[in-house]
């Protein structure tokens, strides 16, 4: 039996492989058996869900949560830090390794891309060739509703990617970004830490500089 680590080594390539081999089946079968399974639960049955994803994913931070359905080819090729947060409708395309920081939160129907196939109609035609290339998210990223994260794409800590954004190149830390393609469009600044939407004020605690809730984090 292949076991699932040898598979994701496989996949850790630069080169174009062909994704169907009976062996990727079989681990991959037994990953989207426990997908299958995380979506089948019920809300309330949260030890349950916790404890499959600690069991599907790469690896499962303390505190961290994903609210279902979860889509995800692996699951095994994603490894998330902790205490982030996944709103419904989260895609990982997680044949090259997904890597998610601390504190990170994802709004609902958000899609990580880290497979591509070739442009050459006449490769296309033979089986399912493709590629992969890693996709890193840093600490405390908010991606909005919607967003796309495109192969190879590294996001920097703290950065707020907007709604429906396309992300097809790498984004800094620290900076407001969205688009089609996704572009910085300015630094997070003093006016962000006294407002938190339009002309609305952080009220206390909020408006402590830092603002700490959770003297763990």
């Amino acid at each position: 039996m292949t076991s699932r680590e040898e598979i994701m080594a496989a996949l850790d390539t630069d080169r174009m492989y062909i994704a169907d081999t009976p062996e990727m089946k079989e681990v991959q079968d037994a990953q989207q058996d426990m997908v299958f399974a995380f979506n089948s639960c019920r809300p309330s049955q949260v030890e349950e869900k916790q404890a499959l994803c600690r069991k599907m994913f790469g690896s499962f931070g303390e505190g961290s949560w994903i609210e279902g359905p979860v889509r995800a080819n692996w699951a095994c090729n994603t490894h998330w830090g902790s205490r982030c947060y996944a709103n419904f409708n989260l895609v990982l395309v997680d044949d090259g390794r997904i890597d998610i920081g601390d504190h990170t939160m994802f709004g609902p129907n958000v899609t990580i891309v880290t497979t591509g196939h070739a442009i050459r109609p006449d490769v296309r035609e033979c089986g399912t060739p493709q590629f992969t290339v890693p996709v890193s998210i840093g600490r405390n990223v908010w991606i909005g509703a919607g967003a796309i994260i495109m192969p190879g794409v590294t996001i920097g800590d703290n950065t707020v990617i907007g709604a429906g954004s396309l992300v097809t190149k790498d984004i800094p830390s620290d900076v407001v970004a969205y688009g089609h393609p996704c572009k910085v469009v300015r630094p997070i600044n003093d006016h962000d830490y006294e407002y938190f939407w339009r002309d609305r004020r952080y009220q206390a605690p909020f408006d402590a500089r830092p603002f700490k809730m959770d003297p763990e984090s």
